[in-house]
């Protein structure tokens, strides 16, 4: 996510910057100008802002930046530097061993898995730490003990502790520092040796083979989540390439599970297991636990958390063996099926049970309910979590519309960034039948106030604002008159919806301006005197009738974790301090 105002600073590309800029406010029907504030230089201490700043000089540090170019072409170097930065700050593998990991990969369900996983462990007593990608609202969510982000005052007193060792070395190494997330993988490294968790969670970033997480030796266990395609540029553009890149986290005579994979996947882990000497086993459904239990009860919404949280609790089972019955590491009881190992289910503990419920992960399959206002909050941004985002939100939002008492509006806010097929991701959308279509890029708000923590220099704001208006063009062709008038009918009966008004969609330059026209003054927490409302051209208000009108707007916000993170800063003040 971006600070508009600090972005429209940099670099020799201003005119375009603006010439973008004022397209999009020209079709948000909004006017007026944007305030420019220079940004003062940042001078290390030990103030949060002034670390995640600095941290912020690693997304543009040339020499970090010419090193991941080189590394794409020979990813194995990725890995030689992670072990070169990591020695100079301070740390060596053989320390992480010490950490007890829980390693987990996937293309979707990975966090979620991680949360349920680490929400378990907790329930049983444990010190835990959980790494995680991306954050929402503040960097410090991604390293977490005992389920909280970290403190700031101990973020910022870590964070120079490493910094400031790789800050010295340098000189000695061509000048070179860490890209910005490998450096947060030290760090969270660095924290969770410092705190002395009794376990560590730790989400891959991208991949597996060569994801910089993977400096990691020795695990006691690892885990696959459910695979698609994604980040095709890095991992290739087949199932079967990406399968390749995920098991590259397995590691000899260390215990691995995952749940049921798309066809052409499973071979590939298996055979990646074979080579490696991995014992891999496939968790089973999640109501086969339920034998001597009550159904098990999740925090996380929708159908497709039940396979993460089967095998959270086969990685978290795993995990405590070992802990508790070091001798007997490993599964007690496997069926073999064709050649693949089934994990057993068994009755979980009090604590697993429990765990599962309790577990919170924001800004997936979340709902917040503000007053006349509901937000359906997703980062889904691959076309199997888009799916799965679409079944979630169809479902949830017709129980809040049942409950009405009068017309509801749905609409979409929407953005997704880099190679993602957008227009598929639309595509499936159509069938939510959204009375209006919102496109944002994935900028906070439209003025200097915002924070560091939500700064991304590594994409113009010119390429935000183009991809914005090609998913409006998207959407527009989707929903032609006649195009779905058979998705119609999958409608539940006796929902009080607002009449259809597919045609209608606005590109808005900031998240807030969005959501501030979307909500139409009806969300107290947006009505904020300190917020700076953008003035809107009178034929964007008149456009905003039909919310108005409305006796509820229910607001699904998906395409983009950051988007989401964006939208969170707003809806969640709490989540800023």
């Amino acid at each position: 996510m971006l600070c508009m105002s600090r972005v429209l600073r940099r670099g020799s590309g201003r005119a375009a910057r603006v010439a973008w800029r004022d397209r999009a406010t020209s079709l948000a029907g909004l006017s007026g100008r944007y305030c420019s504030t220079k940004t003062a230089p940042q001078i290390p201490g030990m103030e949060y802002q002034d670390a995640i700043c600095t941290l912020n000089t690693l997304q543009t540090n040339a020499a970090a930046l010419e090193q991941v170019r080189r590394e794409r072409s020979n990813p194995q170097l990725q890995l030689n530097a992670m072990g070169g930065f990591l020695e100079r700050a301070g740390l060596t593998v053989n320390e992480l061993d010490h950490l007890n990991i829980i390693h987990v990969t996937g293309t979707k369900g990975k966090g979620s898995t991680c949360a349920f996983t680490e929400q378990i462990l907790r329930n049983h007593g444990f010190h835990t730490g959980f790494y995680s990608s991306p954050h929402l609202v503040q960097v410090r969510e991604r390293i977490r003990i005992n389920g909280q982000p970290i403190g700031k005052e101990l973020f910022t007193k870590y964070f120079w502790q490493v910094y400031g060792r790789l800050d010295e070395t340098k000189e000695a190494h061509g000048g070179s520092m860490p890209a910005y997330f490998r450096f947060l993988t030290i760090l969270a490294f660095h924290i969770f040796l410092q705190e002395k968790v009794d376990v560590a969670v730790i989400e891959v970033g991208i991949g597996g083979a060569y994801d910089c997480t993977n400096i990691i030796r020795r695990p006691w266990v690892c885990g696959v989540s459910s695979l698609g395609i994604d980040h095709t540029q890095i991992l290739g553009d087949t199932i079967e390439k990406i399968a390749w890149q995920k098991g590259g986290i397995f590691k000899p005579a260390v215990p691995a599970f995952t749940v049921r994979q798309p066809e052409g996947a499973m071979p590939v882990l298996e055979q990646r297991a074979k080579e490696i000497g991995c014992p891999l086993w496939v968790c089973p459904q999640l109501e086969d636990y339920q034998a001597d239990c009550e159904p098990l009860r999740l925090g996380l919404a929708g159908q497709h958390q039940r396979s993460n949280a089967s095998l959270a609790l086969q990685l978290s089972h795993a995990w405590l063996q070992r802990r508790c019955l070091p001798g007997d590491s490993f599964p007690s009881t496997t069926v073999k099926d064709g050649g693949t190992l089934q994990a057993a289910a068994f009755s979980p503990s009090p604590m697993m049970v429990k765990g599962l419920a309790d577990t919170v992960w924001a800004g997936r399959t979340q709902t917040l309910k503000h007053g006349e206002v509901t937000y359906f909050l997703d980062g889904a941004h691959t076309m199997r979590s888009m799916q799965a985002c679409v079944q979630w939100f169809r479902e949830t939002a017709a129980q809040h519309e049942r409950n009405a008492s009068g017309p509801v509006a749905r609409v979409l806010l929407f953005n997704a960034t880099g190679e993602r097929d957008s227009a598929a991701m639309l595509k499936l959308l159509v069938a939510c039948h959204f009375d209006f279509a919102v496109f944002c890029p994935n900028i906070t708000e439209a003025i200097a106030s915002c924070n560091a923590d939500q700064q991304n220099f590594n994409v113009s704001v010119e390429n935000m604002l183009t991809r914005c208006l090609d998913n409006e063009r998207s959407w527009r062709l989707h929903n032609r008159p006649g195009d779905d008038e058979g998705a119609r009918l999958l409608i539940e009966d006796g929902l009080s919806r607002f009449p259809d008004n597919r045609g209608d969609t606005l590109v808005f330059p900031c998240i807030l301006s969005a959501l501030q026209w979307i909500t139409q003054g009806r969300d107290s927490v947006l009505v904020n005197p300190a917020e700076t409302t953008l003035p809107v051209k009178p034929s964007v208000v008149a456009k905003a009738a039909a919310l108005r009108e409305a006796t509820e707007i229910h607001v699904l916000i998906t395409g983009s974790l950051h988007l989401v993170g964006g939208a969170l800063k707003h809806l969640d003040p709490a989540s800023s301090k």
